[in-house]
């Protein structure tokens, strides 16, 4: 019994340096899973910047225009336009003050699809640069007239200083709003207004109606009523009158 006692403890602590590690040791973790990155939106702007009304928003003068964006539903046309194409866009925003200036009521009396077209008239579907405006070709096809090129308008130059000739209204450029390689717009003092969107063009004139032909004299004379002639009727009395009384006159000669 004396000799079991001592090794005891040696077999003792020879099991728990043993098991001491093996419980000390966590287990190890399950490895998370992959983030899911999101997909782009399909047709979301490739910018910011290239936000039409977002740009006239900030100069802060654009109010009627960029209603008129959106009411037409062009706002987000344009931005599509410019994701999509590569030609780029020109812009020519009228200020505030230059829909004042239109004749009261004129722009509530149009139609959605004259307003439409409206706005569409002051886009070129194409990017423009003041110098490349400068010297352009005219007339310029806009948005309004589609690939017919109905309703164009004219640019002229002054100096530095860009027009616009319309068949109704000559506006100025007054100042360059925002500028890159695929959008450009411009502050015009008037609203670009073409003849043909407001007064329809006149109807052909309708065919000559056929002369009718004058009536013959021989009609004339049997639809015609004879109307006798007094004075013709006296001066004939008058002559067998005086006839009858010259033969009375040499009769009673004769007698004498």
């Amino acid at each position: 019994m004396k000799q079991i006692f001592p090794a005891f403890p040696l077999v003792f602590f020879l099991f728990f340096f043993q098991c001491t590690p093996a419980l000390s040791q966590s287990p190890t973790p399950a490895p998370a899973p992959p983030a899911l990155v999101p997909a782009p939106p399909a047709m979301a702007p490739a910018s910011g910047s290239t936000d039409v009304t977002a740009i006239l928003g900030k100069v802060g003068h654009f109010t009627t225009f960029i209603r008129l964006l959106k009411a037409t539903q062009l706002a987000d046309q344009l931005n599509t336009q410019l994701y999509k194409s590569n030609q780029g866009l020109t812009v020519f925003a009228p200020t505030d003050d230059a829909f004042s200036n239109l004749k009261l009521g004129m722009l509530n009396s149009l139609t959605d699809q004259q307003k439409y077209q409206l706005v569409q008239f002051h886009v070129l579907p194409s990017f423009f640069s003041v110098s490349q405006l400068q010297t352009a070709s005219n007339p310029l096809r806009t948005q309004a007239g589609g690939s017919d090129g109905q309703f164009p308008f004219n640019v002229t130059t002054s100096g530095n200083q860009v027009n616009i000739t319309t068949d109704m209204v000559n506006a100025t450029v007054a100042d360059t709003v925002y500028t890159d390689k695929q959008l450009a717009v411009y502050e015009v003092d008037k609203v670009l207004l073409p003849h043909g969107l407001f007064v329809p063009p006149s109807p052909p004139p309708a065919p000559l109606k056929p002369k009718k032909r004058p009536a013959s004299d021989s009609t004339q004379s049997n639809d015609t009523p004879h109307v006798q002639d007094d004075t013709s009727d006296g001066i004939h009395l008058s002559q067998h009158t005086l006839r009858a009384t010259s033969s009375i006159v040499l009769v009673l000669a004769a007698f004498i």
